[in-house]
């Protein structure tokens, strides 16, 4: 079956399935649903954990060698399979065989990124519909950021004025993992009392000057000196790269798309609001870098952007920054393309 990520509590405290698909590009959101069922099924008794990463590398057949296995412990286990790509690839007929009889004493989870139409036609699915539950997570529309966050705030006991309220609206630009570490802050800083722009002003002021959103900027303009000490203050603060992650793919797909689609003479700026850019320094960057970066840098940006994915969740043997570094050199034009 198919469900809404608001209607998941919900269906979990009617029963585990056997199986869980939680796919989208949304980290906050697949990161949330996931961590739910992973607590449900804690609580359950689903103690043990094994986690595979969907690459080359991986053996599909000694994860249904693992589905299959009697626990010699009668301990119920958790499998976790992260499809990055939100293709099966070689692992379509291991899923197929596991689904026609899934085992009594394990939870499977497949973490995936936005699955295609082609993929949710091909039996393995199917066969998930039927004894399982997927979990599509789409992105907030733009028009719609704003209410979401005064439903996420209000979830934490926050209380915005208006102006507040459009003030992180206008500063998070529709990121949904740095809104819930931005009101995690503020639930710290103001204690239950009502926010307003002062406040805001005050508990971001520092951190203003070097976030992830300037940094994103400064990566598309080709500044890679400064974008390197944003990264060096980013690295020291313990950011979490996801978040500015999730918006520069974003971006440099805009960018893909405004070099590719747009027809000639049509306004740039009108193109880019209709998908939901509308501060104007973000917009000039995104134009700025369309003119400046041919498509193979564009593409070779966006294949350094999933290695420092990977990276940010262990799958790495370098860090994240190090990968944003080269990614910094990549958009200032400094490496070979």
């Amino acid at each position: 079956m198919k469900t809404q990520p608001g209607q998941l509590p919900q269906l979990l405290k009617k029963g585990l399935a056997p199986v869980y698909l939680i796919s989208g590009d949304e980290p906050l959101l697949v990161q949330e649903c996931c961590d739910l069922i992973r607590k449900t099924a804690r609580d359950s008794g689903y103690q043990d954990r094994l986690t595979y990463h969907a690459d080359h590398q991986l053996d599909w057949n000694a994860v249904a060698d693992e589905c299959n296995a009697l626990s010699l412990f009668a301990e119920k286990r958790r499998i976790e399979i992260h499809l990055p790509t939100g293709k099966l690839g070689d692992g379509r007929k291991v899923l197929e065989q596991v689904l026609e009889a899934p085992p009594e004493d394990v939870i499977l989870l497949l973490i995936s990124a936005k699955l295609d139409a082609a993929e949710t036609k091909r039996k393995w699915y199917k066969a998930l519909q039927g004894c399982g539950v997927h979990v599509p997570v789409w992105p907030v529309e733009p028009d719609k950021f704003a209410g979401w966050l005064q439903q996420r705030a209000s979830g934490q006991g926050l209380s915005l004025t208006r102006g507040a309220l459009g003030m992180l609206t206008e500063r998070l630009e529709g990121n949904l993992l740095a809104a819930s570490q931005e009101l995690d802050r503020l639930a710290l800083l103001t204690a239950g009392k009502t926010i307003d722009e002062e406040t805001i002003e005050q508990a971001v002021q520092d951190s203003a000057r070097f976030n992830g959103f300037e940094l994103v900027t400064e990566l598309l303009a080709g500044k890679a000196a400064h974008a390197g000490k944003i990264i060096g203050i980013l690295q020291q603060e313990g950011e979490n790269p996801l978040g500015l992650l999730s918006v520069l793919v974003r971006d440099l797909h805009i960018i893909i798309e405004l070099k590719t689609a747009l027809p000639p003479g049509d306004n740039p700026s009108g193109f880019l609001k209709k998908r939901g850019v509308f501060q104007p320094r973000r917009a000039s960057a995104i134009q700025q870098a369309a003119r400046r970066l041919n498509m193979r840098q564009l593409h070779q940006a966006i294949s350094l952007c999933n290695t420092t994915d990977r990276s940010a969740k262990g799958f790495d043997g370098l860090t994240p920054w190090h990968h944003l570094r080269d990614l910094s050199a990549v958009l200032a034009g400094a490496l070979p393309n």
